[in-house]
């Protein structure tokens, strides 16, 4: 513009920022020390800045040193460390057996002072382990303590149950990769699983590379690590586990390397269990007391909170014995190991102390206690009847027939005038009730049949009703159950495909009038700006659960309260690393045994619970589909839950993701590619914890991983409606006028939804004017011209609650 003929002022220089900073180095008038300037606001932000990094730093390292002190004087527990095999052609036990070999020359190098006494490995509690039980070394010249499991990839449960409480994961992969490579199918499955629940420390391991030819073996070598390296993070270390010099690699890359779990394993107590047995108690015959002894991980543990057993339940404790460490990092330091006798699988006398709970313990509260009166009303007396008829004497009293519990708000929406017909009509059949389009009966649509959620996803011309529990009823009924069962199979198929294609559309029923048909529904002027009361009509069950003023804080108060256990200021706790005997109280004889007979092979882990997390409430999860499942997974299906280190099946139903409404859609099938809210009946859980979902196939009872997630929050007033769409098609269209057909067959029916706002395809909104003709025609007039390809569609809207887990 003027380029180089602007104006330029020449900028003022002072050696002072103001009048008042002239004076700062005049003494005071009282003869006083020199005036000292105060740090600015910029410059104290600083200074608390600086601070604030400095104490976390100082924080750091302490407990860095802490570590290493402690893993160097063996009060920290041994490391777990998981073998998953990658590929069918993994031989996981030569594996085992060479990491082994190498222990017990560790072993020898590191005692040869005291005269080499061979590989010392503790098989817990017992002569003889099963090949798949856990197995503890020792490895003094690393200041190691080891203890190794073989997770099957067979197996999803137990493979995660292995996986949740290692400390290193190490992936066995083949040398020579065959029709699969080195990571076929199902060991994706398992690293996806892993991914999903939190990866630990990881490293990768090499099978049988010896076998290779000296020539080709850094070229095969190459293409496994490229192989893990896709799989796995670039940081991941890869070694060799062909012979024993090979694996000191890995003890050594083990030792040096600091663990750090997931964060979710990290806020509560758990132990794995080295010895299970079971005493039955004299006063409950189908009940007693399991004793379960090994290392307590995670953080302190108090006698007095409740505590969970996988797979199984909460349950409070009796005692809690500290014994000594069985299997200390050097030999002398284990105390009176000569007068150390083994009965009954127990070291009676390596018991240092017991801690009994008092007063403040947990109680183990499930279920609240429903009031049974809350909803009832009062019949009005006679005094008030006559007040009432005086105060009215114009206006006729008419007893209305309502539907069971419906409340005062939805009463203000029934009409007073019904016609001769539709009075008729209800005096012939049970009376549902003159509602209107937007009143819902939430009590009966929830003991309803599966809340209709089945039947309209199926789509049918003739209006019949499809339910999958009574297909399943009906399947047990005839002689071909499995011809039943596909057929079954391929109708929710069928219906999958036409929720992705025709979401929500929903054909009407021409055996039965709509307002009958869809009395549980109504209308809303907006999905997002209209009212929807979410403590109107709860179900039952409602009254069972419990709810917080704010989850958020009662979480931080939760997590300060298992702090203070940490810190050993709380009677009654037990620190981290110490070998502990849980004496966990009324446990069922059936639950015990079945514990029993798969230990050790499947490993058993027992966590400490923290305040509340015993009581049931509604849960929401955010959950995604997992690719390699293809399969529809229908809403109030039967899934597998796995939470942490619960274990629960529930019947969920998914909902959309909508952060920032008040209400949400509820979904027929979990669909790939995004995030889904399935919310369930369960207990209590203060995240963050990872969610991983299964499905039983009822055939072959294989587990199937379905999807993987997180916990979003425990919200018992999360709205969640279920919306449908009746259409119809123009026959005549004029302008902004056109005769609606197909969408109703009754001109009772048009005027029952007349207040429904209809809308179309091409957005055009309208209302309906008329009934035209017996059949079900009606005019509408829409706020601008109507084509005649277009459809016309109102939507409908009823709120489902999910499932108990005993229905």
């Amino acid at each position: 513009m003027a380029g180089s003929r602007i104006q330029k002022n020449k900028p003022h220089k002072t050696r002072f920022a103001s009048k008042s900073s002239r004076n700062l180095h005049k003494t005071a008038p009282d003869g006083g020390k020199a005036q000292v300037k105060p740090p600015s606001h910029g410059q104290t932000a600083r200074l608390a800045r600086l601070q604030r990094n400095k104490n976390i730093r100082s924080h750091k390292r302490s407990t860095l040193i802490a570590e290493k002190r402690a893993s160097v004087t063996g009060t920290s527990p041994p490391r777990i460390l998981a073998l998953i095999p990658l590929s069918s052609e993994v031989d996981v036990r030569l594996a085992i057996r060479t990491i082994l070999s190498a222990c017990e020359s560790e072993d020898t190098a590191g005692t040869s002072e005291n005269g080499p006494d061979g590989m010392d490995t503790e098989k817990p509690f017992a002569e003889e382990v099963a090949d798949d039980g856990p197995i503890t070394v020792r490895v003094p010249r690393y200041k190691l303590r080891l203890t190794i499991l073989n997770a099957p990839r067979t197996d999803f449960q137990r493979c995660l149950e292995v996986v949740k409480v290692a400390d290193v994961i190490a992936f066995v992969t083949p040398a020579v990769g065959g029709e699969s490579g080195h990571v076929d199918k199902l060991g994706n499955l398992c690293l996806s699983m892993v991914r999903a629940q939190g990866m630990a420390f990881s490293v990768g391991l090499i099978l049988g590379l010896s076998s290779v030819s000296i020539k080709k073996r850094s070229d095969v070598k190459k293409a496994a690590i490229a192989a893990l390296h896709q799989e796995l993070s670039e940081d991941c270390r890869t070694f060799s586990v062909d012979c024993p010099e090979d694996c000191q690699q890995i003890l050594r890359h083990v030792s040096e390397h600091r663990t750090s779990g997931p964060q979710w394993r990290n806020q509560r107590p758990y132990v794995f269990a080295h010895q299970l047995s079971f005493q039955p108690d004299s006063e409950h015959s189908d009940k007693g007391t399991l004793q379960l002894a090994g290392y307590l991980r995670g953080r302190g543990m108090s006698v007095n909170q409740l505590v969970h057993v996988a797979g199984v339940g909460d349950f409070q404790l009796q005692k809690i014995d500290i014994l000594e460490d069985p299997f200390p990092l050097q030999e002398q330091k284990r105390h009176h190991t000569a007068d150390m006798m083994l009965v009954d699988g127990n070291f009676e006398n390596s018991k240092v102390s017991t801690i009994l709970p008092d007063e403040m313990q947990e109680p183990l509260v499930t279920e609240n206690i429903p009031d049974e009166l809350a909803g009832e009303q009062t019949w009005p007396t006679e005094d008030e009847l006559t007040k009432a008829g005086k105060e009215n004497p114009n206006k006729l009293h008419r007893l209305r027939r309502l539907p069971k519990g419906t409340s005062t708000y939805q009463a203000a929406w029934i009409v007073d005038e019904i016609s001769d017909e539709e009075a008729n009509f209800h005096e012939q059949d049970e009376p549902m009730g003159d509602i209107k389009p937007d009143t819902i009966d939430q009590d009966d649509a929830y003991h309803s049949e599966d809340d209709d959620a089945d039947s309209d996803s199926m789509p049918s011309r003739t209006g019949s009703i499809w339910d999958e529990d009574d297909t399943k009823s009906a399947a047990m009924d005839n002689e071909d159950l499995s011809a039943s069962q596909r057929e079954a199979e391929l109708r929710i198929k069928e219906a999958h495909k036409a929720d992705e294609e025709y979401p929500d559309e929903v054909d009407t029923p021409t055996d039965i009038p709509a307002r009958q048909r869809f009395a549980k529904y109504r209308g809303l002027k907006s999905f997002r700006t209209s009212t929807w009361d979410p403590k109107e009509s709860l179900p039952q069950e409602y009254g069972k659960i419990f709810a917080f003023d704010s989850f958020n804080r009662t979480a931080k108060y939760v997590h300060d309260k298992a702090s203070q256990v940490d810190m050993g200021s709380v009677e009654g706790s037990v620190r981290i690393g110490t070998f502990v005997k849980l004496h966990i109280t009324k446990v069922p004889h059936s639950e015990a045994s079945s514990l029993l007979s798969a230990h050790p092979s499947s490993p058993l882990v027992v966590c400490g619970l923290l305040q509340h997390e015993s009581k049931m409430s509604v849960l929401h999860f955010s959950i995604r589909k997992n690719d390699s499942y293809s399969e529809p997974v229908k809403s109030k299906d039967q899934l597998i839950f796995h939470t942490g280190f619960r274990r629960f099946t529930s019947r969920p139903i998914f909902s959309t993701d909508d952060i920032n409404m008040d209400k949400h859609k509820f979904e027929r099938f979990l669909h790939p590619g995004r995030f889904t809210i399935a919310s369930v009946f369960c207990p209590i859980s203060f995240g963050p914890l990872p969610v991983l979902v299964f499905k039983s196939n009822s055939e072959d009872k294989e587990v199937s991983f379905v999807a993987s997630g997180a916990t979003r929050n425990v919200d018992p007033d999360r709205i969640i409606l279920k919306k449908i769409v009746l259409s119809g098609f123009p026959h005549s269209v004029s302008k902004r006028k056109a005769v609606v057909r197909y969408m109703f067959h009754n001109p009772e029916d048009v005027m029952w939804f007349k207040p429904l706002e209809v809308y179309t395809k091409y957005g055009r909104r309208g209302r309906i004017k008329e009934p035209v003709g017996t059949h079900g025609a009606m005019k509408c007039i829409f706020d601008g011209v109507v084509q005649q390809r277009d459809a016309v569609c109102v939507s409908l809207f009823r709120r489902v609650y999910p499932k108990w887990p005993s229905q």
